[in-house]
């Protein structure tokens, strides 16, 4: 688990702002909006993430049966606030054994999302077409929200992308075959509005899906 920040595309080391630039620097990809340390699951830690995101803190709510939540991430800093979210689940997966989901709410650029969906571009608009019809559909904030399958993904995850509250969400859940946990028009809840609920939240072991 990283103490420091990095950066959300690669997972390299950035520089803090200083006298030359005012954004934290990637040697690789620039100007970058930093990834902070990963969390431990607890209701404590998410409401950390909460309490600072400038995007949605997506999560199904309620979680299907047996399911728990199992890491959060974001990436932005103290100024700016988190412009990128990452919410991991996990539990019975439709055809049985494990699976695991996880739900990213990013502006455009980040590439938070991307770097979980394992293709190479910054943002999901190149991989989807948003010109047919959507593979999925989930329900987010209370509004029917089209899913896109996304190309170029490694075969052990399925990955879906659209847009929700003007801003990029990405579902990838491993492994491939729960992609089937998608065609059940999850409803999927901005965390930032839950208020006390998510005192309720079932927390399980720190997924590492979500560390790099």
């Amino acid at each position: 688990m990283r103490g420091e920040p990095s950066c959300p595309k690669c997972g390299g080391r950035v520089r803090a702002p200083g006298l030359f630039a005012d954004s934290w620097q990637c040697a690789v990809h620039g100007a970058v909006q930093p990834l902070q340390p990963v969390l431990p699951p607890s209701v404590e830690g998410l409401s950390v993430v909460v309490n600072r995101a400038r995007v949605p803190v997506w999560m199904p709510w309620p979680l299907p049966v047996g399911w728990l939540f199992t890491g959060v991430a974001s990436a932005g800093d103290d100024r700016s606030g988190g412009r990128a979210t990452a919410v991991a689940c996990s539990g019975p997966g439709p055809l049985g054994g494990l699976g695991e989901l996880l739900l990213v709410a990013e502006e455009l650029g980040v590439g938070l999302g991307s770097r979980f969906a394992g293709v190479d571009a910054p943002d999901p608009g190149s991989c989807i077409d948003v010109s047919a019809p959507p593979h999925a559909k989930v329900v987010a904030a209370g509004r029917p929200t089209p899913l896109w399958h996304v190309g170029g993904a490694p075969d052990d995850r399925a990955v879906f992308a659209g847009e929700a509250r003007g801003l990029w969400l990405w579902a990838i859940v491993w492994p491939e075959q729960s992609g089937l946990l998608m065609y059940d028009e999850l409803v999927l809840t901005d965390l930032r509005d839950a208020g006390s609920e998510v005192e309720l939240l079932p927390c399980g072991a720190l997924t590492p899906r979500i560390l790099f």
